[in-house]
């Protein structure tokens, strides 16, 4: 299996039971800014608990690992779960979307993008990918942030919201984190 069939059982499960959804991480990063290699899948997903047995039948047992009183008690405590396909290794993190004003914020930016061959896929915005990828950059210093950062920013230039990413930034703690992405993209098209 492949990253990009993985994205569509999980996009089509969401769309056929009518579940909010996002595609985020470096699914996202990728799709806006430039490739890198990944082996999973993050997914804010907004799933009720009257939709989780329905949820998780779309993930074949004899195909896909997913405890499904894991997802119960991550629904439950807006948490995240996984679901791993064990003979590609590869593995989808579903978020579950909180009731924050920025998840909602997120929800309201989302963007339906044509991201496999005949099926469109909805993402998080790439302003969003940027906010989120500083804030795991805050939680653990992995350059890898920064990099994706780098090169959406690079890919999508001036299409983007800065003031949006700035706003955000700023209430969410990171906007020394903003400042150093900034002096960094400018110092590089200086330099």
């Amino acid at each position: 299996m492949e990253v990009e069939e993985l994205l569509r059982i999980a996009s089509e499960a969401c769309d056929s039971l009518g579940i909010t959804y996002l595609v985020t991480g470096s699914t996202a990063s990728i799709a806006y800014g430039e490739p890198r290699f990944t082996n999973d899948i993050d997914i804010v997903i907004d799933l009720s608990a009257n939709k989780v047995d329905a949820f998780c039948d779309a993930f074949v047992e004899e195909e896909f690992y997913l405890n499904r009183e894991t997802v119960r008690s991550a629904v439950r405590d807006d948490f995240q779960f996984n679901v791993i396909h064990p003979t590609s290794g590869l593995k989808i993190d579903f978020i579950v979307l909180t009731s924050s004003e920025y998840d909602r914020s997120r929800v309201a930016r989302r963007r339906l993008l044509p991201a496999l061959d005949d099926r469109d896929v909805i993402f998080a915005s790439p302003e969003d990918v940027i906010i989120k990828k500083m804030l795991y950059y805050r939680e653990g210093k992995s350059s890898k942030h920064l990099r994706d950062i780098g090169g959406i920013l690079r890919i999508q230039a001036d299409k983007l919201d800065r003031q949006y990413i700035a706003d955000w930034s700023k209430r969410l703690g990171v906007e020394d984190i903003w400042r150093q992405v900034v002096e960094q993209e400018s110092d590089s098209k200086s330099g």
